[in-house]
């Protein structure tokens, strides 16, 4: 088992240093508490504001912010998942991305979001196509989703079928979508047999009223740990065990007929 720790705050657009002293602030209060791993919401180094990071946002200083979060895993030694922009292939294009570093800052997982959410995302950031992949941290196998990327079946069946028994999602949802949170992270818990913490933001960042309802959510469905509306740090064990006993009960992935549903997609 690890103790997994969920933070979720109120990002000040592009003060990058305001951003980064909070996450130092989350890190300390985690480690002490022995958690080995700390989820921060999407985008929360820069603020979620689309639009403004496109224009705003020098993408040369990206290198730095990435040094600054690896220096801060190191000094608290636990591990941290931190989400920014990077470049993408095509000219002048940006991926939103996530990273998973450990508690001596080394990177050992990178992914880039794939389902884009909205006007403002689509206008700022191009889709990535690599599917989620999936490390050994702490003895858990271990992957990652953004935001949107968690609401289709398909993406997080993807990290499961490859082994995963936690999934990290950094967020960055608004107010009106509390069944996301709610309904939608237990069921894709509960139909892929996985762990899911979900990190959102809170308050109010550029034109975006934050949700918060940051949750973590077990392979049986069951609500691990949940937030309000309000800034917080949850925590919640997860670990290989009770993935193994709700795969077991009933097997899902194994009984699965994907070469069936090929042919139903393509008949449609």
């Amino acid at each position: 088992m690890m103790l997994l720790s969920v933070l979720q705050a109120n990002a000040s657009v592009l003060d990058v240093e305001a951003n980064l002293r909070t996450i130092d602030d989350a890190a300390r209060r985690a480690a002490q508490a022995g958690a080995g791993l700390l989820l921060t919401p999407e985008l929360f180094p820069v603020g979620y504001a689309p639009l403004r990071l496109h224009a705003e946002l020098d993408p040369a200083t990206l290198p730095g912010i990435r040094q600054r979060l690896s220096g801060i895993a190191r000094q608290h030694n636990i591990g941290l998942v931190y989400s920014l922009p990077a470049p993408a292939p095509a000219e002048n294009a940006w991926h939103i991305t996530a990273t998973l570093i450990d508690g001596n800052g080394e990177e050992l997982l990178h992914y880039a979001k794939v389902h884009l959410f909205g006007a403002e995302e689509r206008k700022a950031f191009v889709g990535a196509q690599e599917p989620p992949a999936v490390v050994d941290f702490n003895g858990v196998r271990t992957s990652m989703l953004i935001c949107y990327d968690v609401e289709f079946p398909e993406a997080v069946r993807a990290a499961a079928t490859r082994g995963a028994e936690l999934l990290l999602v950094p967020t960055a949802l608004s107010m009106g979508f509390d069944n996301v949170p709610q309904v939608l992270i237990r069921a894709r818990a509960v139909e892929s047999q996985l762990n899911v913490a979900y990190a959102n933001h809170s308050g109010h960042e550029d034109i975006y009223n934050f949700l918060g309802g940051s949750v973590v959510a077990g392979p049986d469905g069951s609500l691990l740990a949940a937030a309000g509306e309000s800034a917080a740090l949850l925590f919640a064990e997860v670990g290989t065990e009770t993935v193994k006993a709700a795969r077991d009960e009933v097997p899902y992935l194994r009984e699965r007929r994907p070469e069936l549903y090929r042919e139903w997609e393509a008949g449609a």
